[in-house]
Parts: structure tokens; C-alpha cells; sequence
């Protein structure tokens, strides 16, 4: 709550509740008038400059507490609390435990030389507790920033994957396909425009695709659809126009998906897709999707050269953290009698 009122309210309520306090005291004492009201003032007046100068503040009312102590007037030692907290709160750890010990040592000073030891307890748990709670809000703020920063990473990392999946999918579609047609331009003229027609169709899937992604990730209402498990028929026959026949195969009823797990069954299938297409030099492929009870199942196998899972690429990395990011599973590596499989499982009891 407190956070949300701005600075310039707080720090003068501050200063102003410590002023009621320390120059109301002052006024009703006889004698010492002459130190104690300007001192006083001083006082509360450096508490509007804790933010800009904690160090500075700190080092002023320590020094005008002392003053007042040594003839023993502790009124301004709530000045101090108020400024090691500051300090606490906006120093690292180490300085604001240097300049808070300093601080009670030098007004432990007036009450030693006064035999005053009952002062020094009290004061000495406010100094610490006001140190403990600043510290404390400290970290908190630390641990949030860390935290955006973080959430900005994760942020980061996911629209490269989701652009890494668009566009290697669409694009590797579209220079199979305009191999295909750069090779039965003359002979078949009818086929090698079906393949430009695919193109163009591709073509416009992918700007549709990025339009939502860059539309969503610069505030837009994102009202074009994320693409899900619903458009796996539209998949595969993408991948069939590119010139590789694809089964589908599907089991089970498709349940209401989580968005989450839904996007990212579709991209880890587009991503094995993409693969096979580009480096498999296979003949054939078999889509399987599993809907359970608890979890969807996937499965894409081929008959091409296989391959290592090990490589730099981002692809087998990508689709393993979108698994990962539900609880679920994924195996991908080379079939004894040839080929390579993809398969993973993702829970549906996690969102």
C-alpha cells in the first residue's frame, strides 16, 4: 500500500511527523532553546533530502542527535531511525551496516559519558530494527526487479521460438516447393503452378503468423488466432503440397486444451515437420496425435537418414523446453531400421 503513495508525500508527512515530535519537545523545554529548536529544525528539515543524499542525511542527524544527547535531550533520535532505514533500504548491504554501526556507536557516546544507559538499549532496537526492516525492503525490491528482468528473458526467449518455428517452417515449405515447381516448370507447367499457388498460400500464412506475433508483442489486441492441435489437418497438408506425403493419424477426442499446451503441441509438431522436410531426405512421414484422459501424446516418425539430436540448431532445444515448461516429456533420435522419431508427452493436469 505504502508503495503505491508517490515520494513526494511521503517524505514530507515524514518530516513533518518528526517535526511535531522533536520541535513540539524542544519548545516545552526551558533553558536550551537556543540549541535545541534549530537543531531540531535542522533535523526534520534533512529528512525531505534522505533519498538523494542517504548518507549525508544519516551522517547530519547522527551528528546533530549527538548533540542534543551529550545534554540530554534524545528527541532527534527518531530523526536517526527514520535515516537508517533510508539507508538500508537504498544502499548495499555492506555500506548501510558500516554507516548504521557508526551511527549507534557515536550516540552511544552522550550516554556512556553520562552514565545514561537506559538510553542506549531502546535506542539501539530501533536503530536495529529500523536497519532489519529497510534491508528487508531492499531485497524486496531487488527480488522484484530480478524478477522482470527474468520475466523480460523468458519473455525474449519465447518469441524466438515462436519466430524461429513461423518462420523456418514456412520458409523451408516454400523452397521445397519452388524446387518442385523450378522442375516441372517446362514439362508440367499445370503442376509447377499448383506449386506457386502453395507458395503464395504459404506465403500468406506466415505474414498472418508474424502479424499476430508482432501484433500481440507490441500491445496489439492480438485478435488474429493462435494456432493449435484444430489446425493439424491444415499442417500436414502444407507439408504434403511441399511434395512429401504425410499420414495423419488421430486418437482419441481433442478435449478443451489449455492455450498454453495447445500452441505448443502444434509448434513442437511443425518443428518435426520442418525437420524432416529439410533434412531428412525421407519419402514419407506419419503424423500420430494421442488426446488421454491426463495427457496429449505426439508422435512424428520417417524414413529419411535420421539424424543426431545433439546439433547446434535451435530446434530439438526449442521443442524440449516447451515440453518441459508443462511437466511433460520428450524423446527424439534415430529408429533402428532407419528414419528418425519425435515423441512427447505433455500433461494436461498443468497449465
Amino acid at each position: 500500500m505504502l508503495r503505491k503513495i508517490p515520494w513526494w508525500i511521503t517524505d514530507p508527512a515524514v518530516a513533518l511527523a518528526v517535526a511535531i515530535v522533536t520541535i513540539g519537545d524542544a519548545v516545552h523545554r526551558d533553558g536550551l532553546l537556543w540549541l535545541t529548536l534549530p537543531a531540531t529544525i535542522a533535523g526534520s528539515l534533512a529528512l525531505l533530502l534522505r533519498r538523494q543524499y542517504p548518507l549525508a542525511v544519516l551522517a547530519l542527524e547522527t551528528a546533530l542527535a549527538a548533540a542534543l544527547a551529550s545534554v540530554g535531550r534524545f528527541w532527534l533520535i527518531v530523526a536517526v531511525v527514520v535515516a537508517i532505514w533510508t539507508v538500508a533500504s537504498k544502499l548495499e548491504r555492506r555500506v548501510s551496516l558500516w554507516a548504521s554501526g557508526v551511527s549507534m556507536a557515536v550516540l552511544a557516546v552522550p550516554s556512556f559519558f553520562q552514565s545514561e544507559w537506559r538510553h542506549v538499549f531502546p535506542q539501539t532496537a530501533f536503530f536495529a530494527a529500523a536497519w532489519l526492516w529497510g534491508d528487508a525492503r531492499r531485497t524486496s525490491e531487488l527480488e522484484r526487479e530480478l524478477g522482470a528482468v527474468q520475466a523480460a528473458a523468458d519473455e525474449r526467449n519465447r518469441i524466438a521460438r515462436e519466430l524461429h518455428d513461423v518462420i523456418t517452417h514456412n520458409v523451408s515449405v516454400m523452397v521445397v516447393q519452388a524446387a518442385a515447381a523450378n522442375d516441372v516448370f517446362d514439362a508440367r507447367p499445370e503442376r509447377a503452378r499448383e506449386a506457386l499457388r502453395a507458395i503464395e498460400d504459404t506465403g500468406r500464412q506466415a505474414l498472418g503468423e508474424l502479424r499476430r506475433l508482432l501484433d500481440v508483442e507490441g500491445g496489439g489486441d492480438g485478435t488474429l488466432p493462435q494456432p493449435g492441435l484444430a489446425r493439424v489437418d491444415e499442417l500436414v497438408a502444407n507439408v504434403r503440397a511441399a511434395g512429401l506425403p504425410v499420414a495423419l493419424e488421430i486418437e482419441g477426442r481433442r478435449p478443451q486444451l489449455p492455450d498454453g499446451i495447445d500452441l505448443s503441441a502444434y509448434r513442437i509438431l511443425q518443428e518435426a515437420l520442418t525437420n524432416t522436410l529439410k533434412h531428412a531426405r525421407a519419402t514419407r512421414a506419419r503424423v500420430c496425435v494421442r488426446y488421454g484422459l491426463d495427457a496429449v501424446e505426439l508422435e512424428v516418425t520417417d524414413d529419411g537418414v535420421g539424424g543426431s539430436v545433439a546439433g547446434g540448431g535451435r530446434g530439438i532445444v526449442g521443442m524440449r523446453e516447451r515440453v518441459a515448461l508443462f511437466g511433460g516429456r520428450l524423446d527424439a533420435g534415430s529408429r533402428p531400421d532407419g528414419g528418425f522419431t519425435v515423441r512427447a508427452r505433455m500433461p494436461l493436469g498443468t497449465s
